[in-house]
């Protein structure tokens, strides 16, 4: 491999202009085609083999809609009740035009008495449930958008306060990481500058790696229309793209700049910073790769992709360490010297004192004293990893996004005037293997916690729904339970469950994992019926 790059190495130094245009050219014409096609990230998540996907599998044929989940648009006032007639006339308007925009399968509005669940007590705060005929990572956030538009316009004209939470408001309230990757730049120049000792050293990888970075993603971008990628997957790239592509130029410019201070030709020592740290490259850019790749394995697709797009990333890191560098390089020359800061001479090495750097010295006090090092080592590392024995992993919540975000506001809106657990609603999903028969008696049992009653459908009151309903309402953590819908076959149901507890608490997980382990098959036993606990909270 020293050989290969040697010799790649002085092909780019040698031809540094066409290698310069060739990057140039490929960065322009990928930027302008992503912009052209725009963004279609998606947030599809499938589980295979899972209850989830389970329960989503099971309601796909007969209830397609509710597969998609329901979405929040929330509308408060201040002083007053939605039903007042100066409200009420609004909060109609919202619900008649969201029903029409598109995307839409349905609306459910608060001021009727199928939504009076989603009227708060004190009648200041409701919330239209909208239930979209299309997946929602299938939404752009144009689409999200208008859908909201629709309910804000009339509500807002008459000084109602409106948020989006659900996938709605997901869309729309993707935090900026344009700041937090500015200060990551400005960190890496600075601490680049006091390292090389130059203006134009420290440039160096920086131009590299932000070269790099705009070529991935806008490959990125364009793969978005060919298969699903994750609105998170170019905030990943983004974030170990800039870090191995700063830190793989950092190797070779550092090697460059010895070479050039123990007098090689610029060419040559070009050459031979690219045949030893340029290995080093490789060979961490390929264990990057298939680390990365190796996400896989968790068989979780949405998973997958954001490792191939990460690894997209570093093989493109990779590709510009050695073929773009060594061109800047030789374009640059001796004046990778020029605009230098106060400090010794980047990569000069006293010869009358080779190994009393700072690091040398760190590394000679580790080597003499051995057992030392490695007890202090232990005594700092052992506590810092005991919390690991209590880790407990899941997906963030709502709740740790900024108040600068309309589905934050939802979400602080719903806990607060219906509890937190309406945030993540759990969908019961049952499976019939005969349909489901009206029982004998006309009345259907009201089981505790349970909202609204059981609807218009006699066949909601076949006794294997109703002890599923009872049984699910009445484990410890359950709020309350939604009447039971059915499709006309009669063989498949779902009714929601509302935890006590917001959607990422332990206790709302440990609830998901009581249903499925214990309620539900106990309720499913010899009753030739099947359920599964769904939603976005239980996957």
């Amino acid at each position: 491999m020293t050989g290969a790059l040697y010799g790649l190495a002085r092909f780019c130094a040698r031809h540094r202009f066409w290698i310069l245009t060739v990057w140039l050219v490929a960065a322009v014409a990928l930027v302008g085609v992503s912009h052209r096609l725009g963004d279609n990230t998606n947030d599809n998540l499938t589980l295979p083999g899972t209850g989830s996907q389970h329960a989503t599998d099971a309601l796909a044929k007969s209830f397609p809609d509710q597969s998609n989940g329901t979405s929040p648009i929330v509308l408060h006032v201040s002083n007053g009740k939605l039903t007042d007639s100066k409200y009420a006339s609004a909060v109609n308007q919202a619900a008649a035009d969201v029903a029409e925009a598109p995307d839409v399968a349905s609306v459910v509005n608060p001021l009727t008495s199928q939504g009076a669940a989603a009227l708060s007590k004190d009648q200041a705060t409701g919330y239209l449930s909208v239930t979209l005929s299309v997946n929602p990572g299938q939404l752009s956030k144009d689409d999200a958008q208008t859908i909201i538009d629709a309910a804000a316009k009339p509500a807002e004209a008459a000084g109602i306060q409106v948020e989006t939470g659900g996938q709605l408001g997901q869309k729309v309230s993707t935090p900026s990481t344009e700041i937090s990757e500015l200060i990551g730049i400005i960190a890496a120049m600075v601490i680049l500058t006091l390292t090389f000792g130059t203006v134009v050293a420290m440039l160096l990888p920086i131009l590299t790696a932000i070269l790099a970075l705009a070529t991935t993603l806008s490959i990125i971008t364009i793969l978005g229309h060919a298969i699903t990628v994750s609105t998170v997957a170019p905030t990943l790239a983004t974030m170990i793209g800039l870090g191995v592509g700063i830190d793989y130029a950092l190797f070779i410019v550092t090697r460059h700049l010895r070479g050039l201070n123990d007098g090689l030709d610029l060419r040559e020592s070009i050459a031979r910073a690219v045949a030893t740290s340029g290995g080093a490259v490789v060979f961490a850019g390929s264990t990057v790769t298939i680390a990365l790749v190796s996400l896989a394995v968790a068989n979780i697709p949405l998973v997958t992709t954001m490792g191939l797009m990460a690894a997209i990333a570093v093989i493109v890191a990779v590709l510009a360490a050695l073929t773009l560098l060594p061109a800047m390089l030789s374009i640059t020359g001796p004046r990778i010297n020029s605009l230098r800061v106060r400090g010794r001479h980047p990569g000069r090495r006293d010869p009358a004192h080779p190994h009393k750097g700072l690091w040398a010295r760190w590394a000679e006090g580790v080597a003499r004293h051995p057992v030392i090092a490695v007890v202090a080592a232990l005594a700092i590392l052992i506590p810092l990893a005991v919390p690991l024995l209590s880790l407990n992993l899941g997906q963030k919540d709502v709740a740790a996004l900024s108040t600068s975000t309309t589905e934050r506001r939802a979400y602080d809106l719903i806990s607060q005037n219906f509890g937190p657990g309406v945030n993540g609603p759990l969908i019961i999903a049952v499976s019939l293997g005969s349909p489901a028969q009206a029982s004998s008696s006309s009345s259907s049992s009201s089981s505790s916690g349970s909202s609204g009653s059981q609807g218009s459908d006699p066949r909601a009151t076949d006794p294997r729904l109703q002890t599923l309903q009872n049984d699910v309402s009445t484990t410890h953590g359950v709020a309350a339970v939604t009447p039971v819908q059915i499709d006309k076959a009669g063989t498949t149901a779902y009714f929601n469950a509302i935890a006590t507890t917001g959607p990422a608490d332990q206790a709302t997980a440990d609830l998901v994992s009581t249903l499925r382990s214990s309620v539900i098959p106990a309720a499913d036993k010899g009753t030739n019926m099947t359920a599964y606990v769904g939603g976005t909270t239980a996957g």
